[in-house]
């Protein structure tokens, strides 16, 4: 993966079809996009036409997005550990929607949030609640990698602990068929500090401990408005938030974390474009080391 090059983007509308996504993501400069293939607020959609698989598979041909370099992001409404079984079932067809639609773009992965107890079940049995949720959704649609995301654990939000993400994969009847997704703001507002390359070293020495990088298939860089171990999710621009420019410049420099999506969802898609050759000037650079303070783009 080493010699793979970094994989560079943003989480761009679908206003008007998926087709345009590829399209968004193109005009900031982008080597690498995220997208939904579906309203995100809604359980019910339209199937996806001929016309618009054939313009979007097109069109991330022409312009050289791989399967490999789109993390396609599922609804937030879906809940794949819900502790009522009418809900279960709702979020798990929903679920396969999801998937099936990702097939049929060609494409290879599905991010979504691992789910939440609501405090009406134990965590140890929605995560096993999750993984079977999985393994239906694997045998109903092909291919497919499901991308388990890491949360920030607001609420009843599980996910927020690498263990968690590791007892859902140990679970899976195909562990082949899953992976995993780190937000960058997910980990910090979950406890793991990220501001400082020592810091960073830490983090991800753990999650590989635990986990293991052989599962991530993706990464949300983003810096977070709330602080450290605050279990809230908030987004912020790169470098104006709680974090810094820390963890970015080391992600950057990490041949761990070449050849899969790395995915803008900071809150001014206005600066997308500078963010991402932010990004790519870090690649380029050396690593500076100790704690990084804000400053603007």
């Amino acid at each position: 993966m080493s010699q793979q090059p970094y994989f560079i983007g943003a989480h761009v509308s679908a206003s008007g079809g998926v087709d345009q996504a590829p399209l968004n993501a193109a005009r900031i400069g982008a080597n690498a996009f995220a997208l939904f293939t579906r309203n995100q607020r809604r359980w019910e959609a339209p199937p996806l036409t001929a016309e618009r698989i054939a313009a979007f598979k097109a069109n991330c041909e022409r312009l050289g997005f791989g399967p490999e370099q789109i993390l396609p992001h599922d609804s937030y409404l879906i809940n794949l550990g819900h502790p009522d079984p009418e809900a279960l079932e709702r979020s798990r067809t929903a679920f396969i929607d999801e998937m099936r639609r990702c097939h049929q773009l060609g494409l290879r992965y599905l991010n979504f949030h691992p789910g939440s107890h609501l405090k009406q079940i134990e965590p140890d049995a929605c995560l096993s609640r999750i993984a079977e949720s999985l393994d239906i959704a694997h045998r109903a649609v092909p291919e497919v990698v499901a991308v388990i995301e890491c949360t920030a654990g607001q609420g009843t939000n599980l996910g927020y602990r690498f263990e968690h993400l590791a007892r859902i994969l140990e679970q899976v009847a195909q562990p082949e068929r899953v992976g995993v997704c780190l937000d960058t703001c997910h980990l910090f507002a979950a406890g793991y500090d990220l501001r400082s390359a020592e810091a960073c070293a830490q983090a991800f020495a753990e999650f590989d401990r635990i986990v293991g990088f052989e599962w991530l298939r993706g990464m949300h860089l983003n810096d977070s408005k709330t602080a450290l171990g605050s279990r809230v999710d908030r987004h912020q621009s790169l470098g104006r938030g709680e974090i810094g420019f820390a963890v970015f410049e080391f992600i950057m420099q990490d041949g761990r974390f070449r050849g899969i999506p790395l995915v803008l969802e900071t809150i001014d898609s206005g600066i997308w474009a500078e963010e991402i050759q932010l990004l790519r000037r870090f690649a380029a650079s050396t690593i500076s080391g100790g704690q990084t303070t804000r400053r603007s783009l």
